[in-house]
């Protein structure tokens, strides 16, 4: 039976593509790009979609549940699955994918544990720093950047109210850009 080990899907995989989806398709959001002056780069994307997946990883593994961190590493194995896919769709030589997607991963998990410390910080303008180094590379956050970290813990307070069964179905709600930012 080893080799049908091989075609069985991993538990809450599709249900985390969904989540990953709705990350994604908020990351992509106009507005974050044209009214934050988030930079409109593949970098600031990654930054972007990382964001929103740290925010779903996060909401996941505060679940007391067994059943939370199953579902937070499936969201972020769903990440990495998509980046590869990206990046050898963009021509990357497959030799060098490995080490790209390691890269990213590496930048992911820094990010996420600095994003973690600063949500949780007393310190209101930690996440605003947090996500002035990581979005837009400068010491100094942007104006852009406190708007992002309001935005980003009222999505978090948010995700905090969804009930933990909609999200192991896949389902979720991320407000859009307009409503966060409003």
């Amino acid at each position: 039976m080893p080799l049908a080990s091989l075609f069985r899907r991993r538990r809450f995989e599709r249900e985390a593509y969904l989540l990953y989806g709705a990350a994604v398709a908020t990351a992509r959001d106009p507005l974050w790009y044209a009214e934050l002056g988030v930079p409109d780069t593949l970098d600031g994307r990654f930054d972007m979609v990382s964001l929103f997946v740290f925010l779903l990883v996060d909401r996941a593994r505060s679940e007391p549940v067994p059943e939370g961190p199953v579902l937070a590493q499936a969201v972020f194995d769903a990440m990495f699955a998509d980046m590869d896919q990206n990046l050898r769709e963009m021509g990357v030589g497959d030799l060098s994918v490995g080490r790209k997607v390691k890269v990213m991963w590496e930048a992911f998990n820094g990010r996420a544990q600095v994003y973690a410390a600063a949500v949780d910080s007393p310190e209101v303008g930690a996440l605003a720093e947090a996500l002035g180094r990581n979005v837009w590379r400068v010491d100094a956050p942007p104006p852009g950047a406190a708007r992002l970290a309001t935005a980003i813990r009222r999505q978090r307070d948010d995700l905090a109210g969804q009930d933990f069964a909609t999200l192991i179905a896949g389902q979720v709600r991320l407000l859009p850009a307009a409503a966060l930012l409003g």
